[in-house]
């Protein structure tokens, strides 16, 4: 039995890129035709395709997939989801961790719709500033909350690889709304965060 994946693609989008990374590799100095080469730049079409899905969801239509009623006025956080996303100045990966909260205002929506929808932006060309904003506004507009809170931390391979070259540097973005705007919330969310409670 023979090993088959099954995964799809935008066959047109998938053919231009390929032709484009044959290309990219002979500009390099590197022959597409080796052995070893011969498929990367199929490989690094699908790859992208991937890493860029973000642009085909709908972090609203996420949230609303599973949106309930609740009385619940009690803060709701979901720390630590992982991020791996592409910079846009550089297309080189950076990677870390969000933690998000909200405040209920009569509804809510299922925990891993909140990891989702940190996906939906994390899977585009980004700037980690745009990415924290983008997820505090699709979590405010979709479920009118008292508050949304969003904290990511990330180590960018730009800073990393080229460049300044500084190996340990993490950026840390936030973004806050409505309750998370006083100070005695927000210092909750930052103590529930930074504290291992499991």
């Amino acid at each position: 039995m023979g090993y088959t994946r099954s995964e799809q693609y935008d066959e047109k989008a998938l053919e231009g890129l390929k032709q484009n990374y044959k290309e990219v590799l002979m500009h390099l100095g590197e022959n597409p035709e080796r052995e070893g080469l011969q498929k990367t730049p199929e490989r690094l079409a699908k790859a992208m395709q991937f890493l860029t899905q973000g642009y085909h969801l709908d972090a609203k239509a996420i949230i609303n997939s599973a949106k309930f009623h609740e009385e619940v006025s009690e803060m709701i956080v979901v720390k630590e989801i992982e991020i791996y996303s592409m910079c846009e100045h550089h297309m080189l990966p950076f990677i870390g961790k969000a933690h998000v909260a909200y405040i209920p205002n009569g509804w809510i929506t299922g925990l891993s719709k909140i990891a989702r929808v940190v996906d939906v932006y994390a899977r585009r060309l980004q700037v980690q500033e745009r990415l924290t904003i983008q997820i505090k506004d699709a979590i405010k507009e979709t479920l009118n909350p008292l508050g949304v809170a969003v904290v990511i931390e990330a180590k960018h391979l730009c800073m990393m690889m080229r460049g300044v070259q500084k190996q340990n540097s993490v950026t840390t973005t936030s973004a806050f709304d409505g309750e998370f705007l006083k100070n005695s919330t927000r210092s909750e969310f930052l103590k529930l965060i930074s504290t291992d409670l499991h």
